[in-house]
């Protein structure tokens, strides 16, 4: 194997005007140098014969020409490069709390995390402040139990989930209602103890209550809690008798199942309509 030390220097363009003021190319300021270091590695076709015991020395003839072709085995500028460790100075989602160690991407962390100065590289010493920190740290209301947990409470407490009760039999509403009503749109619930109702007893079926909403307390990671709502929807086996159906209902505001419970209702965002698309 043979490496191959390539040096490429590029130079801006130079100003002769500042050549001739200042007389030498030494007083220049060149901020846009860029010195680049790179390896070749090289692998010979045919290795050269050795040298028999018996055989004279001063006939010998180490390199011919078939043993200088050579074929590129690497290149390090196309080297593919690793993912580098940083220490958060803050939470950042999809990441982690403050002091915790990263390994992301080399342009993400430089984009995104130290220019803006979010994160710090993960020096050694860096990395034992850290530790020393997240022992001695204090219970913190900004830190969160995950990464993704604000990103799920955002989508919890803007969505608008459908409870679908049936028409005909009794029913009263029980956690796995609701853990069902979110699977049906795509977010698994693992365990029902993180579902918390309202305190009043929801009956049916009841058409006064068709159409209206309330709201139930998720627990995230036994942590954080965040409010969702729920709206009320009978449904029956038999086609002529269900309810027809309201467009875009959870884009519209809709009577509080408890009045006691309109203010927050009210205050928890309304979900954005779907955006049509425009015709070529």
């Amino acid at each position: 194997m043979l490496k191959l030390l390539n040096r490429a220097i590029i130079f801006p363009p130079v100003d002769v005007n500042a050549f001739r003021t200042n007389g030498s190319l030494l007083n220049l300021e060149l901020p846009f140098v860029n010195q680049c270091r790179t390896t070749t590695i090289l692998r010979r076709v045919k290795n050269p014969k050795l040298l028999k015991s018996y055989a004279d020395p001063s006939k010998y003839v180490p390199h011919t020409k078939k043993n200088q072709v050579y074929e590129v085995e690497e290149r390090t500028e196309n080297r593919k490069e690793g993912n580098i460790e940083v220490v958060l100075k803050q939470f950042v989602q999809g990441l982690g709390n403050k002091g915790e160690v990263v390994s992301v991407r080399r342009s993400v962390a430089y984009n995104d995390l130290l220019v803006p100065g979010f994160a710090m590289y993960a020096t050694e010493e860096e990395k034992r402040k850290a530790v020393v920190a997240r022992e001695t740290k204090k219970v913190d209301d900004e830190d969160y139990s995950s990464a993704f947990a604000p990103r799920t409470m955002r989508v919890l407490s803007k969505a608008v989930y459908g409870l679908v009760m049936n028409k005909e039999n009794k029913w009263v509403v029980e956690p796995w209602h609701v853990k069902a009503a979110l699977r049906k749109v795509g977010t698994h619930i693992l365990d029902e103890s993180c579902i918390e109702l309202p305190k009043t007893k929801i009956e049916g079926p009841d058409m006064n209550l068709e159409g209206k909403e309330f709201f139930v307390t998720i627990t995230i990671n036994n942590k954080e809690k965040v409010k969702t709502r729920m709206r009320i929807h009978h449904w029956s086996t038999e086609i002529g008798d269900r309810l027809p159906p309201v467009p875009l209902h959870w884009t519209k505001r809709a009577e509080a199942l408890f009045p006691e419970e309109k203010e927050e209702l009210d205050a928890l965002p309304v979900p954005e309509p779907p955006k049509k698309e425009e015709d070529d």
